[in-house]
């Protein structure tokens, strides 16, 4: 792991603390008392939403073009044939738990979305120039119907939030007129928009959206709904939440939709207060704060919603349950400086610059043993092995799913991790012999000690997670898979998969040298 990796995942340890005594702190402060919320059918509801939530806009589903929709929930119906959801098995706080929500991500050949310690590999979407072989002709029309859904989605953005106020996005179908209705548009607060934007985040990179989080949430299946635990708002599928991993003030658009039925209608006629517990519902807050009501807006079939500029950053939202299965397409910039597959490859040409390899002998050797080159060496190996390849074998043959796009460049990957094994095991040689001056070998060998405890504290880690009770128990192809894994008698690896006495050796090496 590199160590920017390493200090965003200490940041991410102290920031679920920070964010867990917050939680408790509020639940104190009201105790067995709940916070008010409204919905469309309160009184106070839209002069909130345009004072204290403008920058969340909602696009009704009678004023997405027809042809968008009847693509878009195929495309849904396809990829659910298909098999092509998934539960994550995700980590919090040390522990390995499976996501109530099954989702798969589809984006930029190459794109990846991290999100509570667990690496989605996108499912590319068509694209000019890129050769996908789709398992089939179906997935493939649904992947171009969600790219079209993603071109569509950034249009609307942009439309959104111009540096004038926008025109009004007034409904345009009279039948929905005996629903509530959230205001399409924002008027108030528009100047939030205009707030001075950071160097490098303009309007286009904040709405170019690169991937998108697809959910499929079935409420008869999830058998256990947590409580919203602030409002009384009813029965949770996603908990309160913050996007992770994004833009900084780059907008979340949403397309929904949850089947239509009968039932539903016969449930609402005897609705009292509060939000309708048959329909689902986005919830809003702003993060942290007791004083200002929360928002419930009913979703639709066929509504799209927008959490716009710094909205996902300030406030916090839920998902709240209804009575049908629902899909929903999140499109996201996600922040991929270190998520993409060329992002990797290049790192690893960094590192393989240090390697004078001769094929036709079978010598290798290093062209440089100074301490920084070394440290870079060991953080990229580590990066390569525990953010990509046991990341991805971790979520077994899914991808397999829908496109085998992402296997040859994992393969490829895992050639160079090789060679990087090969690299480290030629230090390894190297600290072994007695000619170095005691202070630079010292140094080289502070630095291999170092990445060699991380890689094993790390492998003893994965391998765990992947035998453990709940890994078990999923399907066979999405088992996870401990890989790369060798037995230490294995020919073809310079260094064994258990670094324990290569550490001890280490620890000796120093003791003499002391």
């Amino acid at each position: 792991m590199s160590m920017s990796g390493d200090s965003n995942m200490k940041r991410n340890v102290v920031k679920d603390r920070e964010n867990e005594a917050k939680k408790q702190k509020l639940l104190n402060q009201i105790g067995e008392q709940r916070l008010p919320y409204f919905t469309p059918r309160d009184a106070g509801f839209h002069q909130l939403h345009k004072t204290k939530y403008p920058k969340l806009l909602l696009k009704e589903a009678s004023i997405v073009p027809g042809d968008l929709h009847q693509g878009v929930q195929q495309a849904f119906r396809t990829l659910l044939a298909q098999g092509c959801f998934f539960q994550d098995l995700i980590r919090i706080k040390g522990k390995d738990l499976l996501t109530p929500v099954s989702r798969i991500l589809i984006g930029r050949p190459g794109c990846t979305y991290k999100y509570l310690n667990t690496r989605l590999f996108a499912v590319p979407w068509p694209t000019d120039g890129d050769e996908i072989n789709y398992c089939n002709n179906e997935v493939l029309e649904a992947c171009r119907s969600l790219t079209k859904l993603n071109d569509y989605l950034h249009v609307e953005t942009t439309r959104a939030m111009p540096h004038d106020a926008p025109e009004p996005m007034e409904s345009q179908d009279s039948s929905v007129a005996a629903k509530p209705s959230v205001p399409a548009h924002f008027v108030e607060g528009q100047e939030h928009l205009n707030a001075e934007i950071p160097d490098g985040l303009s309007l286009s990179n904040r709405a170019n959206f690169n991937v998108t989080l697809i959910n499929y949430m079935d409420p008869q299946q999830m058998t256990y709904l947590k409580e919203e635990p602030y409002f009384g708002m009813g029965k949770m599928a996603v908990s309160w939440h913050h996007d992770e991993n994004l833009v900084e003030r780059s907008t979340v658009a949403v397309y929904s939709y949850s089947c239509k039925d009968t039932l539903i209608e016969d449930l609402t006629e005897n609705v009292g207060t509060g939000r309708d517990p048959a329909i689902w519902h986005v919830g809003l807050k702003i993060a942290w704060d007791i004083e200002t009501p929360g928002l419930a807006v009913p979703l639709y079939p066929g509504d799209c919603y927008f959490m716009l500029d710094d909205l996902n950053a300030t406030h916090q939202h839920c998902v709240l349950s209804g009575v049908q299965p629902r899909f929903s397409s999140t499109h996201r910039v996600a922040e991929c400086s270190t998520g993409t597959l060329d992002y990797i490859m290049g790192r690893c040409q960094v590192v393989l610059q240090n390697l004078d390899k001769n094929v036709n002998s079978g010598t290798a050797a290093l062209k440089c043993l100074d301490v920084p080159v070394l440290k870079k060496m060991g953080e990229i190996h580590n990066e390569v092995e525990f953010e990509w390849l046991r990341q991805f074998w971790f979520q077994g043959n899914r991808y397999r799913k829908c496109t085998d796009w992402w296997h040859a460049p994992m393969a490829h990957l895992e050639d160079l991790w090789r060679d990087m094994e090969l690299m480290t095991n030629l230090v390894l040689c190297e600290v072994r012999t007695a000619t170095w001056p005691v202070e630079e070998k010292h140094e080289i060998l502070d630095c291999l000690w170092k990445s060699l405890s991380a890689r094993q504290e790390l492998r003893k880690e994965w391998k765990a997670r992947c035998r453990s009770p709940i890994a078990r128990s999923l399907p066979a192809d999405q088992k996870p898979v401990c890989h790369p894994f060798w037995r230490d008698n294995d020919p073809s690896m310079p260094l064994p998969f258990d670094l324990e006495e290569i550490i001890s050796e280490l620890d000796q090496l120093f003791q003499v040298m002391d």
